[in-house]
């Protein structure tokens, strides 16, 4: 069939039962299209159904109403090229449960502060490369040692590892492409098996903070290049690739990756994706390519924490 209808929850409350799917089916149905027969990824977690016929973001919405206040993700795509051969995942608030700016300013009695600008940069309502510079400069003769302690209480997000060793296993490559600092992207590419990692560089001198950040900076502008470079490079297509993020800043590659999906992601993230995880964990992803659970690759992943 043309294209594929995805029903996914959170694996911890595992929300989806038969009667929902068969309510969506008949959503299905009722935007004049042919629902084929329900095909279950993960039993309570996500259902795939594949259906011909009308406008999908036509569908999807009916589907949505007659689902109601269900916690579930919807996400509706063409049936063709659903497994992706690359990953491009932002890390602050994706990958991982922090923004180490903010976890780094709470330590220095100025969280409140820091907070509010990355809050605002996030949101879209600052200019990016001002606000990193304008935080990190806040943070001038913070020490080494601090940087270290706030790396190692870093928190992975579920489904996290489970996510890049699924997809590292299938063929995709995994890179990890962060408007914060290769001083924790490094850590968590080790972490989770990325195969590489891009972000900006603090400067140190004598083991404290000088308060800059070195050029260039990698911002919105420059995910979207290193999502166009990694395709050009692995012989790809940007349709052969999946982004993930939740900032303003993620949002040229969300756009741009063949799925492209705001990962709980901010107001206008949310608004201008085509794609949106609300309510699942990271391995919503994996379900989105059509990947069963029972496919899932968790050697590597058996925590998921760092």
């Amino acid at each position: 069939m043309e294209y594929v209808l995805t029903v996914i929850g959170d694996p911890r409350s595992r929300p989806l039962n038969a009667a929902l799917v068969e309510a969506a089916r008949g959503a299905v149905a009722a935007s004049r299209s042919t629902p084929g027969e329900a095909d279950w990824l993960a039993e309570g977690i996500a259902c795939d159904i594949p259906f011909d016929g009308s406008e999908p973001t036509i569908t999807q919405a009916l589907v949505r109403e007659a689902l109601g206040p269900a916690p579930l993700d919807l996400v509706i795509q063409p049936s063709s090229g659903r497994r992706k051969r690359l990953l491009i995942a932002d890390m602050e608030s994706t990958i991982i449960a922090e923004e180490m700016l903010d976890e780094l300013a709470g330590v220095a009695g100025i969280g409140p502060e820091v907070e509010e600008i990355t809050a605002l940069a996030m949101a879209g309502e600052l200019d990016f490369e001002a606000a990193l510079r304008e935080r990190v400069g806040l943070l001038t003769g913070m020490k080494r040692e601090t940087l270290e302690s706030a790396a190692a209480a870093m928190t992975l997000n579920p489904g996290a590892k489970t996510l890049v060793a699924t997809m590292h296993a299938a063929g995709a490559y995994c890179a990890l492409v962060s408007g914060g600092f290769t001083f924790f992207t490094e850590k968590v590419r080790a972490a989770c098996g990325f195969s590489e990692d891009r972000a900006n560089r603090l400067e140190i001198e004598n083991g404290h903070l000088t308060g800059r950040v070195l050029d260039p900076i990698l911002g919105r502008a420059a995910k979207l290049v290193a999502l166009e470079e990694l395709t050009k490079s692995l012989g790809l297509t940007l349709q052969d690739s999946c982004a993930v993020g939740d900032g303003a800043n993620d949002l040229a590659m969300i756009g741009a990756a063949g799925l492209g999906v705001a990962y709980h992601g901010k107001p206008k993230v949310r608004a201008a994706a085509q794609f949106r995880i609300d309510h699942g964990d990271l391995t919503a992803l994996l379900y989105m390519q059509g990947f069963r659970r029972s496919e899932f690759r968790e050697d590597d992943a058996t925590a998921e924490a760092s």
